[in-house]
Formats: structure tokens, C-alpha cells, sequence
């Protein structure tokens, strides 16, 4: 097998396995995701030690699709402190509005997996701890009387909404851009 096919291989493996378990759950079988994929079982484990290695690296590879999704403005650090905040809860809303929206992939995998040591929890909770550090910074540089606080009331927020819109039982339209601001109003970032 060349190098050329050994990459395709795994990219078709990284894909098969960011779509179903984002779909499905993570509870999907190796011989689902390999069909899937069109690879066999012997190559997926040529490539990976195990299933959870497989979700792991689907996690860790869209995780730069994610940032840039939710924080487009990262690089160019337009608008205000607080406009870039809230601007994440303007794409959220958007995002959930898709009809294939389920949420949070890092949340879902924390949740699904309940292991704190599992390959894929130790990507989620980096994820997580990614966007967490983003409104703490941005909450600090506006002037938040408690930024740490605040960003955890904000994850609070996003994982919240991000549960109940991907469940299917909220519609976001609006409701985290206003929660949003009271927090940020009631900690004074400008």
C-alpha cells in the first residue's frame, strides 16, 4: 500500500467517523463505522490501535473547522470584547437552525463517554477548555468585573443551549444572544 492510499484511507476513516458519531453517537461498532468508510476493519486497525483512537482523531481533526466556525474574528480581533462574545452566540443560533444541528460534538462525546481518561474525553475537554479560555480573555480585555466567572457562566450557556437545540426541544433563535448579553451586562464587559 502507498502512502498516497494509506492517507485517503484514513481520511475516509477521520470522515466516516466525525459524521456517524456526530449522527449516531459514539456507542456506534467498528464493522458500522469500516462500511461506512469503505475500508476494511484490518486497514482501520492498521492505522489505529482502537475505535477510540479512531474517535479521538475525528474529534481532534474537525476541532479547527469548530474554532473557526464559533470565532471567525480570532485572527483579526474585530469589533469589541463584547461583540466577538456575543458574536459566538449569533453562530450558535445560526448553526442550530440547520436541521442536521446535534449539538456539540465535544459536549457529546464528554457526555456519552463519562470517562475523564478516554482518548476522545481528553480532545472534547480541550475543546471546551478552548472556548472557555476565549470568552475569559475576551471577558477580561472588556473590563469584566469577575472574567473567570463569567466564562464559566457563558460555557454554561453554550453547552445548555447547545443540548436542548441538538435534542431537538429548544429553538436558540435569539434566547443565547440575550442570556448572553444580561451576563455580560450584569459583569459590566463593555
Amino acid at each position: 500500500m502507498t502512502t498516497t492510499d494509506k492517507a485517503s484511507t484514513r481520511d475516509r476513516l477521520l470522515d466516516a467517523a466525525s459524521e456517524l458519531f456526530y449522527r449516531e453517537g459514539v456507542s456506534i461498532g467498528v464493522e458500522t463505522l469500516c462500511r461506512s468508510a469503505g475500508v476494511s476493519k484490518r486497514s482501520m486497525y492498521q492505522l489505529f490501535a482502537s475505535k477510540d483512537e479512531v474517535l479521538a482523531a475525528s474529534l481532534a481533526r474537525r476541532l479547527p473547522e469548530y474554532e473557526a466556525r464559533l470565532t471567525p474574528d480570532a485572527r483579526q480581533r474585530e469589533g469589541t470584547p463584547r461583540e466577538r462574545i456575543l458574536g459566538v452566540f449569533e453562530r450558535l443560533e445560526k448553526g442550530a437552525a440547520d436541521p442536521d444541528y446535534r449539538g456539540c460534538p465535544y459536549l457529546a462525546a464528554l457526555v456519552e463517554l463519562k470517562d475523564p481518561e478516554h482518548p476522545a474525553s481528553v480532545v472534547a475537554r480541550g475543546a471546551k477548555e478552548w472556548l472557555r479560555e476565549y470568552f475569559r480573555s475576551h471577558a477580561e480585555e472588556g473590563g469584566a468585573r469577575d472574567p473567570e466567572l463569567l466564562a464559566r457562566q457563558l460555557m454554561l450557556v453554550f453547552d445548555g443551549a447547545s443540548a436542548r437545540a441538538g435534542a431537538g426541544i429548544e429553538t436558540l433563535d435569539g434566547l443565547t444572544t440575550a442570556t448572553a448579553t444580561a451576563l455580560l451586562d450584569a459583569s459590566g464587559t463593555t
